[in-house]
């Protein structure tokens, strides 16, 4: 709950911040918006290791033959 109060919070200062906000909230607007990329990034990179781990299978999705 309180993950899901730090993200709107977030994002409402990304909104504010673009509208000219005061300081604090273009610093917790660059925060948000810095978090968000290395989340971003962090699941890229796990996606790439999980295709290279689990080998070819053949791009249909499980490898089930279906």
């Amino acid at each position: 709950m309180g993950i899901l109060v730090l993200v709107i919070a977030g994002c409402g200062c990304v909104v504010w911040a673009d509208r000219g906000g005061p300081r604090w909230a273009r610093v917790a607007a660059a925060l948000t918006l810095g978090a968000g990329n290395a989340l971003r990034s962090t699941k890229r990179s796990r996606r790439r290791q999980e295709g290279f781990i689990g080998g070819d299978n053949g791009g249909n999705g499980g490898g089930d033959g279906c």
